[in-house]
């Protein structure tokens, strides 16, 4: 299991030293080495974690934008603008995303125009694609694209994209889950009634769909010890992506009867009765003796996330009890060997922001810190030796570099910070 994350042996704690100037450190950092040690080793670890955050925040804003030159060059530049996968999980969409939280960040309008423009061959791409979720689907082109055009001031644009995503069907041979399903789909018409008000998406669009997924819920739910269960491909998963954690995620943000809350709610204490002694949480129904996966897609981190809702949505301590004991885990065994957002370090490092912007609790924004700060200390060389793997897609959003650097344009607004294509 240990051969999954690297040892946590950062401190619990390290006080910021108000001394340490900002200018020394751009100069030792353009020879490899910082504050005086080379760079990867415990010394320069320790110092950036004792940066004033003012400072650090900065140099892992500088580190998020290279990053994102390099992702260009790599997913959309050298590929002369042609789209393969133009999913946010994995293809192009992932870059213009990062490029949409670049100008967030900056308000580079380069930026902006250069992620529509990543929007709109991602839409050839994928005019016939049957996906309807945000993560994995047409409707993460739609929506992004609506958004992205609102920024630009492209009105017609914007109805375009609104126009082709009231387009999109829900079938009944779509799963209930979020990267693929029907609560991928929901996600997606939160998001646009958010950047646009509530009924952009009217609830008559989208209680037929929620009421589905309850139903099916049940139908499992009754002979599972638990209220609500879901299969895909015939494993009842419990996790973000593909399970439990994933749709009750979405279910708690739309408006659901007090017998579907309750269900939700005994959902989530079914998890938390039956999560392993370490305080991790299974894969699947099947899979309750392999306390091992500590990602967002599978375990502790995606329903610390989900937990973290839940105690905003109903205001119970029991929730929020069940995440930070999930925080521990993360703490623990979450220095992944990979960098990404689905199964890597930087995905992680989003369980505890989650739980600073709700508690305010300083060691929090600390852990999230700290993860940061191992990327950026550790990764490139880690995976130069073969020891830290970039993911499968090296570039992408879920898997790859992408979410490295979305974490770091995200640590220089901590409370702002949301894991992405999950929070709001």
């Amino acid at each position: 299991m240990a051969d999954r994350f690297f040892q946590n042996v950062m401190p619990d704690f390290v006080p910021e030293n108000p001394n340490v100037i900002e200018e020394e450190e751009e100069e030792e950092a353009r020879h490899g080495r910082i504050g005086g040690h080379p760079q990867g080793t415990e010394e320069s670890l320790l110092r950036l974690l004792s940066l004033p955050y003012s400072t650090l925040s900065q140099q892992l804003q500088r580190a998020g934008l290279d990053l994102k030159e390099t992702i260009l060059v790599n997913t959309w530049k050298s590929t002369g603008q042609q789209v393969e996968d133009f999913t946010l999980y994995a293809g192009a969409l992932g870059t213009a995303f990062l490029l949409f939280k670049c100008f967030q960040v900056t308000h580079n309008k380069n930026d902006l125009s250069l992620c529509l423009e990543i929007i709109k061959a991602c839409d050839s791409s994928s005019i016939h694609s049957r996906d309807v979720t945000f993560i994995c689907g047409r409707a993460g082109v739609c929506a992004l694209g609506a958004v992205v055009a609102k920024y630009m001031g492209d009105d017609q644009l914007l109805q375009y994209y609104l126009a082709q995503f009231k387009e999109l069907k829900v079938s009944k041979d779509h799963p209930d889950e979020l990267l693929y399903g029907r609560a991928g789909y929901l996600w997606s018409c939160l998001y646009l009634n958010k950047h646009f008000g509530k009924e952009t998406i009217p609830s008559t669009s989208t209680d037929a769909i929620v009421r589905e997924i309850i139903k099916n819920g049940r139908k499992l739910g009754t002979r599972e010890g638990s209220p609500l269960m879901f299969e895909w491909y015939g494993e009842k998963y419990w996790g973000a992506a593909h399970g439990l954690a994933g749709i009750a995620h979405v279910l708690m943000q739309f408006e659901l009867t007090p017998d579907e809350l309750e269900d939700v709610k005994g959902t989530l204490r079914y998890m938390i009765r039956n999560r392993f002694p370490s305080g991790n949480y299974p894969a699947s129904e099947d899979d309750k003796g392999r306390d091992v996966l500590v990602h967002w897609c599978h375990g502790a981190p995606g329903i610390a996330l989900t937990l973290i809702k839940a105690a905003e949505v109903f205001g119970d301590k029991e929730f929020l009890k069940a995440a930070m004991d999930a925080a521990e885990v993360v703490w623990n065994r979450g220095l992944l060997k990979r960098v990404g957002i689905c199964h890597g370090i930087s995905g992680n490092a989003y369980v505890f922001l989650s739980l600073y912007r709700l508690t305010g609790i300083v060691e929090y924004l600390y852990r999230a810190k700290a993860f940061a700060c191992f990327l950026l200390d550790r990764a490139p060389m880690l995976m130069a030796r073969g020891e830290m793997h970039g993911g499968d897609n090296v570039f992408s959003l879920f898997e790859g570099m992408a979410g490295m650097a979305h974490l770091f344009l995200d640590m220089v607004q901590p409370v702002n910070a949301r894991f992405p294509a999950y929070d709001f």
